[in-house]
């Protein structure tokens, strides 16, 4: 199965549109007010790529590739309608999975039967551009699937969060890719079976081992990087399709999530090469972990907190991964509703890292009808707070921890906060006073004399205050 030789010009003219449909699309995603104009761009630059591919194709069984994308799309589908926002991070990281295995099973199919694809000459002999672009497909594909495994589970709760350390690991990922790399450059020369099964069985390996090291909520780069690794991968297979549009696709997908992987690291004040090989945050965490310091801190109520709320005048709410937890942005949402009913101006701070993967809180809010405008990136909110009167924060631990700009022994020193300290008055919801963000670290904001912790689950404290402000 492959392209002809001369594909027609309206091939070419559709693959085109269907890529101008592919960057639109990311365009739209770039803002939740503009995600699902940028959704249905997506939706309908595929139709196209898939639509013209099978045109094209001389496919025997039509019917059964029908047939597929029928139960394919209706999984989707019904997965789509009942996925909880919360569980978003997850379903991401199992659909990495699915497109890293795709790319091994048609790199596979590709190697067993060469001439069917239009990639070897009459004696079976695969071509070297081929053996070359199947290799790293089928390795990309491997690391992405395998990965995503392991992030799926850490996300879903299946396995530890904590970060699982391997003796000398740094030494056994960079053999192993070496190992590949090499074996990939060997199969160019030499098409043997036990070559590319090798290849395909060390970067199913080196993928678990990259992702075991990584604590559970340094999720945000991790889903990013995999992101970027199942583009790769697609566009490898294009070149072995033969097909335009996976060429296409794959490179947008893989160089969109390579640049968001890159914002991400900036964002955390991580070493974007330390991603790439893996341990990310696993040094840090094992490092920074320390005990609960003793010092004073006060605690309120949501009594407490209604009235200080209802005598402000600017109320900054602060989600992070604990709202996700608690599943409190309807309570949320509902709270701020009554602030703005007595005339007071409510915003949300987002830091570029809260939560499990890059943009969750701003789904969350979008799924709990949030204004789009009352939303804030935190180059955009963080002059706001030293006028406002009451910064909420709901479970968002070290994108607030002023230490980040004052011990240069912290482990996130550097990492650019929300500079939630400088409000009038910071109220803290948190589960209890001994958990700690993903660097293991105390927060300073806890002891400081304008901060009030909120000890409880984050949906039933917002409720409790939305009781109290009614």
């Amino acid at each position: 199965m492959h392209e002809t030789a001369a594909a027609p010009a309206w091939v070419m003219l559709a693959y085109l549109i269907a890529g101008i449909c592919f960057i639109l699309a990311l365009r739209g995603l770039s803002s939740p007010a503009t995600s699902r104009r940028g959704n249905r761009y997506g939706m309908i630059g595929m139709a196209i790529a898939v639509g013209t591919t099978l045109v094209i194709q001389e496919i025997a069984g039509l019917w059964e590739v029908a047939i597929a994308i029928a139960i394919g799309g209706a999984i989707g589908f019904f997965i789509a309608r009942r996925i909880a926002m919360t569980a978003m991070p997850q379903l991401v990281a199992a659909f990495h999975s699915l497109v890293g295995l795709a790319a091994v099973l048609v790199g596979a199919a590709a190697y067993l039967n060469p001439l069917a694809f239009g990639i070897a000459d009459a004696a079976g002999s695969i071509y070297f551009n081929s053996r070359l672009e199947m290799g790293l497909g089928v390795a990309i594909g491997a690391i992405t699937f395998s990965g995503s495994v392991i992030a799926f589970l850490k996300l879903n709760g299946n396995m530890s969060g904590k970060p699982i350390l391997v003796p000398a690991r740094h030494v056994l990922n960079f053999g192993i890719l070496f190992a590949i790399l090499a074996l990939i450059a060997y199969f160019t020369q030499d098409q043997s079976p036990w070559i590319f099964w090798t290849v395909t069985g060390l970067a199913f390996a080196v993928g678990f081992l990259l992702i075991i090291p990584i604590g559970g909520a340094d999720m945000p780069v991790v889903i990013s990087m995999l992101n970027s690794y199942s583009g790769w991968a697609a566009a490898a297979m294009g070149f072995t399709l033969q097909n335009t549009a996976m060429i296409i696709t794959g490179a947008l997908v893989g160089s969109s999530g390579a640049i968001l992987s890159y914002i991400m690291c900036r964002a955390m004040n991580r070493n974007f090469l330390s991603v790439i090989a893996g341990g990310f945050g696993g040094d840090a965490a094992a490092g920074a972990a320390e005990a609960a310091i003793d010092r004073p801190w006060k605690r309120g109520s949501a009594e407490d907190a209604a009235f200080l709320m209802q005598q402000a005048e600017l109320v900054i709410i602060v989600p992070g991964y604990g709202l996700a937890v608690a599943q409190a942005q309807h309570a949320v949402r509902e709270l701020a509703d009554l602030l703005k009913a007595e005339g007071v101006t409510v915003k949300y701070a987002i830091h570029p890292v809260a939560g499990r993967m890059p943009g969750h809180m701003n789904v969350l809010l979008a799924e709990a009808n949030v204004p789009y405008d009352e939303v804030f990136e935190l180059e955009d909110i963080n002059s706001e707070f030293a006028r406002a009167d009451v910064a909420f924060v709901i479970g968002a631990n070290d994108v607030t921890n002023p230490a980040a700009k004052t011990d240069k022994s912290s482990p996130i020193y550097g990492m650019p906060v929300l500079d939630v300290e400088k409000a009038k008055n910071v109220l803290f919801v948190k589960r209890s006073m001994g958990g700690v963000g993903y660097a293991g670290i105390d927060n300073d904001l806890f002891y400081r004399d304008n901060t009030m912790m909120l000890l409880g689950d984050g949906k039933k404290m917002a409720e409790e205050i939305v009781k109290n402000l009614g």
